[in-house]
């Protein structure tokens, strides 16, 4: 028995980005929210697990960290380069600097609204804050097309009686409403999976099958690619150079998604 593991964004669909640059003021269009993170020390990406809908409705002088308080919203780590920065940081890293508006998520899920005639899934919102001073940086509001191959690419697999399976930093929501979009079962899905988590879901499935295959397009992805007995990278949104490290991670280079099926698996 064999399985493959598929990150989301850039990988099973294209994503769409809409970042707010809070220092400077501006909207960033599709910018890859990782490489962002990447670019400065003491960065995380924290994703909630409620609808952009719900956000929306937030009132927006209201600070993004007593919303999340009074609200009980839940967030989670998607990814950081901080190693000594956890899930659990996330509130008391926020009252450090316990200033920013919703109006300032309110201005990315505005910003990506304005795309939807691109969009299948709108995957959340989140924020990209310095873990040291709890200033937040950049909200980020996001959604997604599936590229063409996509589900032709998951039906083959399953054809073959590879059991397919998403290890992603999306929320729950959107991830559950793509599951039902490819018929992948709602317990092969993963949600906001950050480095760590994909990479142990991965070794998991490795003491179930005799081969599991990870396929990703991003650094967050590295520790789950290293950890699969095929790793794959695929470069159909092609966002830039790539790190050597993400490129010693993997084993083949794919151009789309559907060069999966030419692999011997």
């Amino acid at each position: 028995m064999k399985a493959a593991v598929f990150d989301n964004s850039g990988t099973l669909l294209k994503r769409y980005r809409t970042l707010k640059n809070i220092a400077k003021n501006e909207i960033c269009d599709n910018m890859n929210s990782i490489d962002i993170v990447d670019a400065k020390s003491n960065r995380a990406l924290i994703i909630f697990q409620v609808g952009h809908q719900y956000l929306s409705k937030a009132n927006p002088k209201e600070s993004i960290c007593d919303f999340i308080i009074k609200n009980n919203v839940k967030c989670n780590l998607s990814y950081t380069n901080d190693p000594q920065f956890k899930e659990k940081d996330i509130i008391n890293t926020l009252k450090k600097d316990n200033i920013t508006p919703m109006k300032e998520l309110h201005d990315s899920i505005i910003a990506i609204n304005s795309k939807l005639d691109n969009i299948h899934i709108c995957s959340g919102s989140g924020f990209i804050i310095n873990t040291q001073t709890g200033k937040i940086e950049f909200t980020i509001t996001a959604g997604g097309k599936l590229f063409p191959e996509t589900k032709k690419v998951m039906t083959e697999l399953k054809k073959r009686g590879i059991n397919v399976y998403i290890a992603s930093g999306d929320n729950n929501e959107s991830l559950s409403k793509l599951a039902e979009m490819l018929d992948i079962p709602q317990s092969h899905v993963c949600g906001t999976a950050n480095s760590e988590r994909k990479r142990k879901i991965v070794k998991k499935l490795k003491n179930k099958y005799d081969k599991v295959m990870m396929v990703g397009n991003a650094s967050n992805d590295i520790l789950a690619l290293k950890e699969a007995d095929l790793s794959v990278l695929t470069r159909e949104q092609d966002e830039g150079n790539l790190s050597s490290e993400l490129l010693d991670s993997v084993d083949v280079i794919i151009k789309n998604i559907n060069g999966i099926l030419g692999l011997e698996f």
